[in-house]
């Protein structure tokens, strides 16, 4: 099957240029995420334009700040963004998704397998799963503020090389009400990629690293 020429639009428009045959198995994730949006509230993100500058721009920073062969959750995945196209993206990763509300994991499921993308899906809070797996990165998009996300991960840091957080704008913002509350104190942050968000100079979307503060050796710091 070809590449829809509106996708090659988007991509294009986007500035972004991908291997033909992952661009192919991104535009098959695209179409499955929308066939299942049709029942579900899965996106907003109908449009290849959408797809390819909300959807796609955050994955492709992420992809490049992830390690080979390192082991991905993708927290409270919602829609399978950013952890089913970080897995066609980079192959060379081992990515599981965690969603706890159940017809959203159980259609993460049914899409993976339709897409034959070697990727866990867990029907389960990501807390549970840290009492009982390990992972190199945990990643978050939209799923709280960096207090929030770093109060969560406190108890589960045994279990965790660090954190990957896709923001927007306002992480500033959110980094200050960290560091006010003193959810930062025995904590490391760094920003790994900034990135404009559409037309807007000034509208940036960064990657933010954080890890637990005296630890070394690790492959990340």
């Amino acid at each position: 099957m070809p590449i829809d020429p509106e996708f090659s639009q988007a991509l294009q428009s986007h500035s972004m240029e991908i291997d033909e045959q992952i661009a192919l198995r991104l535009q098959d994730y695209a179409r499955t995420l929308w066939a299942f949006n049709e029942h579900l509230n899965l996106t907003r993100h109908t449009s290849w334009d959408l797809f390819v500058g909300r959807d796609l721009r955050d994955c492709l920073q992420l992809a490049a700040v992830v390690e080979e062969g390192e082991e991905v959750l993708d927290l409270g995945s919602g829609n399978g963004v950013p952890g089913i196209p970080l897995a066609i993206l980079r192959p060379d990763v081992d990515v599981a998704l965690a969603e706890s509300v159940a017809k959203r994991s159980k259609a993460l499921g049914e899409m993976v397998a339709q897409l034959g993308l070697p990727i866990a899906v867990y029907g389960a809070r990501g807390e549970d799963l840290l009492d009982d797996f390990r992972f190199s990165s945990v990643v978050s998009r939209a799923v709280g503020s960096i207090e929030k996300i770093c109060r969560w991960i406190e108890p589960h840091w045994p279990n965790v090389d660090r954190l990957l957080l896709i923001k927007g704008p306002k992480w500033i913002d959110e980094r200050a009400e960290a560091r006010h509350h003193g959810v930062l104190a025995s904590l490391q942050l760094r920003r790994l990629a900034a990135y404009p968000l559409g037309d807007d100079a000034e509208s940036e979307g960064v990657i933010i690293q954080i890890w637990p503060e005296g630890r070394t050796g690790g492959q990340f710091i």
